[in-house]
């Protein structure tokens, strides 16, 4: 792959999903979206694609793919739907990446394939709710007493922590008192249902409504010891790690929404008829559709390249947050002008710009606000 020029795999799959989204997920997810209820059967469709399991190996029941195939899957479900399109790339760089980067072959072996085939779901407990940002702020605790860690604490805005599906959270605490750098942070597995494990009920959020999240808190939650994860110690960089790739992820379904505000606002101009004319025959409605193609465009490639760079081995965390900057702004952008297109129908909960304009903002706040990419793309620069 080059710029957007795609493979013929990588193209067939983007074709696939895509009607997919057209078919299955564009009729029904404006339902669910509306009950806040989190849509169990089309996240089990997808597993039947193999799309929960497109970035690994065939020995966890993967596809055996890549991060782009991943990116083209999310992209193609956020041009109909965000809901949908993030507990995928969620479930997939949040949840099981870190059990399939860090995790032990018997870790690997009872946790990856129910991942993969989509008939799990594993949340990635990192924020707190007096961190935010500041992950390394972390108060969540776990020691070590007869043989088992012993966790207490609490995680904020977790998705696919609370579905019928979900397997297990991965969590950051402390583990120690660290050097003169912080605490010792590390990351423990957490099997849903384990006493002292709790899930608060679910949301009531601005977007993203058919998406699962939650509060989590441990009180006395005790695990076996071998259910750390990675290195002890390692937790925040193996976090930080993870990111970098979810935010690719993450680019590609602001991208989608972008790409899909361009889409629904197309077909309203066309048909839509203001003082004798279709919305469209309007060169102020042109030069928006104009501008908002660009910058859907714009945001597909910097994602692409980021994937390329990460594919290639190269550093691309500076890729990585240039793309989540560059396309999250792109989705808030046409978001408010689709809406402006669509005048008063805009803002009308059953419309699919409404709900574009909902999501759109949680894009430039989840993995990383706006400013934290800037922060690393400075750093980079040589800036700070």
């Amino acid at each position: 792959m080059s710029g957007l020029r795609l493979s013929r795999e990588h193209e067939q799959l983007r074709r696939t999903v895509a009607r997919f989204a057209r078919a299955e997920v564009a009729p029904v997810i404006g339902g669910y979206y509306e009950r806040q209820e989190f849509p169990r059967k089309l996240v089990a469709d997808m597993g039947r694609m193999g799309l929960f399991g497109l970035p690994f190996g065939e020995e966890f029941g993967g596809m055996g793919g890549d991060l782009l195939a991943l990116c083209l899957a999310v992209e193609e479900l956020a041009r109909v739907d965000s809901s949908v399109a993030a507990t995928l790339s969620a479930a997939v760089t949040l949840g099981a990446l870190p059990i399939h980067r860090f995790g032990t072959p018997e870790q690997k072996r009872r946790w990856l394939p129910p991942l993969c085939a989509g008939e799990a779901l594993a949340g990635f407990g990192l924020t707190e709710p007096g961190g935010g940002t500041d992950a390394a702020a972390a108060r969540t605790t776990a020691r070590l007493e007869n043989g088992s860690w012993v966790i207490d604490g609490s995680k904020s805005f977790i998705t696919n922590s609370g579905t019928e599906i979900t397997s297990l959270v991965t969590v950051t605490a402390v583990t120690g008192p660290g050097s003169g750098h912080g605490p010792e942070i590390s990351t423990v597995i957490v099997p849903a249902g384990t006493p002292g494990f709790t899930v608060a009920p679910a949301y009531s959020k601005v977007g993203w409504c058919a998406s699962d999240t939650h509060d989590l808190s441990f009180t006395d939650c005790r695990v076996p010891a071998d259910h750390l994860l990675g290195e002890r110690g390692l937790g925040l960089a193996q976090f930080m790690t993870v990111l970098d790739e979810s935010r690719i992820a993450v680019s590609a379904l602001a991208t989608g929404l972008a790409q899909g505000c361009v889409d629904e606002s197309l077909r309203w101009a066309t048909d839509r008829t203001a003082f004798g004319h279709p919305l469209a025959h309007h060169q102020s409605i042109q030069f928006k559709l104009a501008t908002m193609e660009t910058r859907a465009h714009t945001a597909r490639l910097a994602y692409r390249a980021a994937a390329e760079a990460m594919l290639r081995g190269d550093s691309f965390m500076k890729e990585a947050a240039m793309a989540k900057l560059v396309s999250a702004e792109a989705a808030m952008a046409n978001a408010r002008d689709a809406t402006q297109i669509f005048g008063g129908y805009g803002v009308m909960n059953d419309t699919p710009v409404a709900r574009f304009y909902r999501d759109a903002k949680i894009l430039e706040i989840g993995e990383g606000t706006t400013e934290v990419q800037q922060m690393i793309i400075a750093r980079h620069l040589g800036l700070a």
